[in-house]
């Protein structure tokens, strides 16, 4: 089957059901032509299985599929980062940090204190720079509570969350930002995708403004991250 996964068209040659059922919002009208290809070897599949020995072989070769999918993305100016992304009054923001660290919970506060607001994805949206700004991506990955939807918004905000007793956000210098965002995304295998990948975020954390959100799990903490990023100070 083809599929549509950030505007480009992604063939999918796999074995088991479970991928049809979880890409299905996502089906390419044109049925004939792709500009990637993917499959998951034997060996992919039993590696993968050696480290999930408690899911389903459809399971297993869908978590193959979507790092095939990602490794080959650089190629055409995206790239796969770990973050939930909210969109809001057709801009979107990024919350990043360690597995634990809240991403689910502060997005959840968004949503509360902002019916309009959407979840993107949850958890592994696509990244493209345009040459001018950065688009993000929803994919059928969106982690485990399956929060996002087939669309697409500009970028205006990437926030690193800590936790913290006292709510307090601060803009993060160039630097400060390279440091952190290294551990959130997905480095390909290739050598030339990682050289691409590399630039990619070179040039995201030049383009959109980055923040330190130290937050507990209070509506404060959502006020503090919006009034900062919603007004890009």
């Amino acid at each position: 089957m083809i599929y549509r996964i950030a505007d480009l068209n992604v063939k999918i040659n796999n074995r088991f059901p479970f991928t049809d059922k979880f890409c299905k919002n996502y089906l390419a009208e044109d049925e004939e032509r792709f500009d990637i290809e993917v499959s998951v070897s034997n060996e992919e599949l039993a590696a993968e299985k050696k480290q999930s020995p408690d899911f389903s072989d459809g399971y297993i070769e869908n978590i193959c599929i979507y790092r095939n999918i990602c490794n080959r993305m650089p190629m055409f100016n995206r790239f796969l980062m770990h973050c939930a992304v909210v969109e809001y009054d057709g801009k979107c923001y990024a919350f990043l940090g360690r597995s634990g660290t809240g991403k689910s919970t502060h997005t959840s506060l968004w949503l509360k204190n902002l019916p309009e607001a959407k979840i993107l994805n949850g958890d592994k949206p696509i990244l493209a720079y345009d040459g001018g700004s950065f688009i993000v991506y929803g994919t059928p990955w969106q982690g485990k509570e399956r929060l996002g939807y087939n669309g697409k918004c500009k970028l205006y905000g990437l926030c690193f969350l800590e936790q913290a007793k006292k709510n307090e956000i601060t803009k993060l210098t160039v630097g400060e930002a390279a440091d952190r965002i290294f551990t959130q995304i997905l480095l390909p295998d290739d050598p030339a995708a990682v050289a691409n990948t590399l630039e990619l975020c070179d040039s995201l954390i030049k383009t959109v403004p980055s923040y330190l959100l130290k937050c507990d799990i209070s509506d404060e903490a959502f006020r503090t991250s919006f009034d900062a990023m919603n007004k890009g100070e």
